[in-house]
């Protein structure tokens, strides 16, 4: 069969909107609970500690920044699988199987939320096209960059958490409750929707 060599970027287009961005990093494992306790409330204590977890798995060479660099690592991660043998480019085979495997898992979640009657588990974060949280993990890092220099710090990750988490904790209570992650979702779903019928006459 024809073999092609793909740049990295190209690479992750080819599997169907699987670029690597910040938004896509998040580290993270889908699906992740901060309601450690699984008391149906997520504490600031709690999601301080799962937004530590998120920068650390999301900064791939550890110098405390994320950026240019940890996306290129990311691309090159997932090039490296989808070229099974190893030989630097990727023939239709190793990409049919790649887009074949990411629907495998699609099916796989998909399965796991009808046997929950359409629920995602208590306490998950998403937003729009998987990103977790409502607002998305991507929208939080587009603004987290407050000196833009196009590398977000710590401080500037955790600190555009804390402003994320202030804005769903309604009640300012410290804790995030069931009701409060549903407001937010829907509140986050009505703006992308007044977004989307903006754009026409933009």
């Amino acid at each position: 069969m024809r073999k092609f060599t793909l740049t990295l970027s190209a690479a992750a287009l080819a599997l169907g909107g699987a670029t690597i961005a910040h938004a896509d990093h998040h580290g993270g494992k889908r699906g992740a609970n901060p309601d450690a306790d699984g008391d149906g409330i997520v504490t600031l204590a709690e999601h301080n500690a799962q937004v530590g977890k998120m920068f650390d798995r999301m900064d791939l060479n550890g110098d405390g920044l994320l950026n240019k660099a940890d996306r290129e690592a990311r691309q090159a991660q997932r090039f490296a699988k989808m070229d099974t043998d190893g030989n630097g480019e990727l023939s239709q085979a190793e990409l049919k199987a790649a887009r074949e495997a990411r629907a495998a898992k699609m099916g796989e979640r998909r399965a796991k939320m009808a046997e929950r009657g359409g629920k995602r588990p208590d306490g998950e974060m998403r937003g729009p096209g998987g990103r977790r949280g409502p607002g998305g993990l991507g929208m939080m890092l587009r603004g987290a960059d407050t000196d833009g220099d196009k590398s977000i710090t710590r401080a500037e990750f955790e600190a555009a958490a804390a402003k994320r988490f202030a804005r769903m904790d309604a009640d300012g209570s410290g804790g995030i409750t069931a009701e409060e992650r549903k407001a937010a979702h829907e509140a986050m779903r009505a703006r992308m929707q007044e977004r989307r019928q903006q754009r026409p006459a933009d």
